[in-house]
């Protein structure tokens, strides 16, 4: 066993991708892969280096060492809702590609039997699935991309480096799987739009803490302090 690696994570899942039918998925993988592709490539980064593990409806990706976060989170997220946006607009909804990503960083095994063992792995996969991120992006028809990142990346990437990606826009949410046994605060932003008119999930927790996403924008300054709080 080879010790583990300190490692970007991204989780990408597609919206509605159960319900299309077989040659619906078919195209919606290629074009999946191809605007992914495309939109590093148009911020200078190269995904055949990253270590990728494929389910139908999204990928898994693993990037390398040298890859900064600032540039995935602060100008690929943006260029990949950019392109996903001008997909979209002369497509039917069914024909539509729609994405949650999330990003998160930590100790990864890279040598794993049947996938990469880590709590990292566990935790961005979490995020993605949550239900404040798949109900946030189906709150904007038009969006692209619902982005949510960890609180250890908003801390450190997003509030220190925002490029096109404001702190202030990000709502702070509570990702909950009871079943999982996991909850933790995360930050969430449908990119390009304005998150301060959607109503946050209201359900309340069966921990008898606050209820998931009762978080509200808050400025850059607050919302550090507490994602370092976190």
């Amino acid at each position: 066993m080879r010790h583990p690696e300190r490692r970007l994570l991204i989780s990408v899942d597609m919206e509605r991708y159960s319900r299309r039918s077989n040659l619906q998925q078919y195209e919606a993988q290629q074009n999946f892969h191809t605007l992914l592709h495309a939109a590093a490539a148009g911020v200078g980064l190269d995904r055949v280096t990253w270590t990728t593990q494929q389910a139908g409806d999204g990928e898994l990706a693993i990037l390398p060492r040298d890859v900064p976060e600032s540039r995935v989170v602060g100008r690929f997220v943006p260029e990949l809702n950019r392109r996903l946006r001008t997909f979209n607009s002369d497509r039917t909804p069914p024909a539509q590609i729609r994405l949650r990503v999330a990003v998160h960083q930590g100790l990864v095994h890279l040598d794993g039997a049947n996938g990469f063992p880590g709590h990292a792995v566990v935790h961005v996969c979490r995020l993605c699935d949550a239900r404040p991120v798949r109900q946030a992006l189906a709150a904007f028809p038009d969006a692209g991309v619902a982005l949510v990142v960890s609180t250890e990346m908003y801390r450190d990437v997003v509030c220190q480096y925002p490029g096109e990606m404001r702190p202030e826009r990000f709502r702070r949410i509570e990702v909950e799987h009871p079943e999982k046994e996991f909850r933790e605060p995360a930050w969430l932003y449908v990119v390009d739009e304005d998150m301060s008119s959607w109503p946050s999930p209201q359900e309340p927790s069966p921990t008898g803490g606050p209820p998931a996403g009762a978080g509200t924008a808050r400025p850059a300054e607050d919302a550090a302090r507490s994602a370092g709080e976190g």
